[in-house]
């Protein structure tokens, strides 16, 4: 099994840990990939769901590790692999003045990548009929693990420390959606500011499309290097039913703010996140791909993780046959484009951890 199959079956199936607190800690709840631990294969660094139900399942079992760090992966008794943990960072031991522990305002994500959200509240999370049905934003603020609003201040205090400190190499700044016509690239844009002044770290906004398409240009001159704009689901009927409030944006939208977004960022330089197996044919999610690489937007297409305490959380995970069907063609189709996760200068494209698509690009060189 090559190291891209094997990627794609345990981000889909999970993982079983011999010992849960080995390595670095897990994540629970809160906006993006949660229920994960950061796991390194071969030279890849990659987020694994642990806390989920179809991890519990897992035929993939992760012993502890060894003195030298390295843990083997057995697959119904056989090893398949051997793996790392990234480290724990060094400045989640640090506290602001006021006493707010630095991993409550930004986390590590994968080894080296920055993330937060700056607003831990979200008009659609608050209303039942709106929200969106996989996301936990609220789940970290309720467990006391996170605070409300980062202010620009803090972001960049904790910004500056991770890269002296931990060798941060770029930062995600996503937000829930606020009140507001310009769908939190507002505050994308003062936080950025921030931290561009305080420290030279590429930086990837993500907010639904601004009404107005200058807030594009405007997020880009306060340092935002590259924007993800997710439209999480590719058709109608599924968007309605995962997502209601969210899909009150039509995708037609989404499209119009993209090409816009593209003339300002390059191509390649804005990216989507769309979650595979939430109901979604193969086939729809790489029609749509293929607009996406059109004009210039990179696919980001992951397998859907039910987190638990979700409205979604029993909801089955996708096959790793099911993800091999896109990520396959879709690795081409991005080369072919003209586009690769390595010329992404920050975020979730140029990650990579949740999802086995990078390692597909390779297939086909261009």
């Amino acid at each position: 099994m090559s190291n891209s199959d094997l990627i794609n079956e345990m981000q889909t199936r999970g993982v079983r840990l011999i010992n849960p607190r080995a390595g670095h800690e897990s994540r629970r709840g809160g906006a993006g990939p949660s229920d994960h631990k950061a796991v390194i294969v071969g030279d890849k660094t990659v987020m694994i769901p642990v806390h989920t139900a179809p991890a519990f399942e897992s035929p993939f079992v992760v012993g502890e590790p060894d003195a030298a760090g390295v843990s083997r992966v057995l697959r119904d008794g056989a090893e398949v692999a051997e793996v790392r943990f990234p480290g724990r960072p060094r400045f989640y031991d640090l506290k602001t003045a006021d006493g707010i522990p630095y991993s409550h305002i930004a986390t590590l994500h994968s080894r080296n990548v920055l993330a937060t959200t700056v607003l831990q509240t979200c008009i659609r999370y608050e209303s039942r009929k709106k929200t969106c049905q996989f996301c936990a934003i609220g789940q970290s603020l309720s467990a006391g693990r996170t605070i409300a609003h980062k202010t620009p201040e803090q972001l960049a205090e904790v910004a500056k420390a991770a890269v002296e400190l931990d060798g941060i190499e770029h930062m995600v700044l996503t937000t829930g959606t606020p009140p507001g016509s310009d769908r939190g690239a507002a505050v994308l844009a003062e936080s950025a500011r921030a931290i561009k002044a305080a420290v030279n770290l590429p930086i990837q906004g993500q907010c639904e499309p601004p009404d107005d398409d200058a807030w594009h240009q405007r997020m880009a001159d306060a340092g935002i290097d590259t924007l993800g704009m997710h439209i999480e689901a590719v058709t109608p009927e599924v968007r309605a039913r995962i997502m209601p409030g969210k899909a009150s944006v039509p995708l037609s939208k989404y499209f119009s703010s993209f090409e816009a977004a593209v003339k300002v960022f390059g191509r390649g330089q804005v990216s989507t996140y769309i979650l595979a197996g939430l109901g979604d044919s193969a086939e729809a999610i790489l029609e749509i791909s293929q607009k996406l690489c059109a004009i210039g937007v990179y696919p980001f297409v992951v397998p859907f993780v039910p987190i638990s305490g979700t409205p979604l959380e029993s909801h089955p995970a996708p096959s790793a046959a099911f993800m091999a069907s896109i990520l396959r063609p879709l690795g081409e189709m991005i080369v072919a484009a003209g586009m690769r996760s390595e010329e992404i200068k920050a975020g979730c494209g140029r990650c990579g951890a949740c999802s086995a698509l990078s390692t597909y690009e390779k297939f086909k060189v261009a």
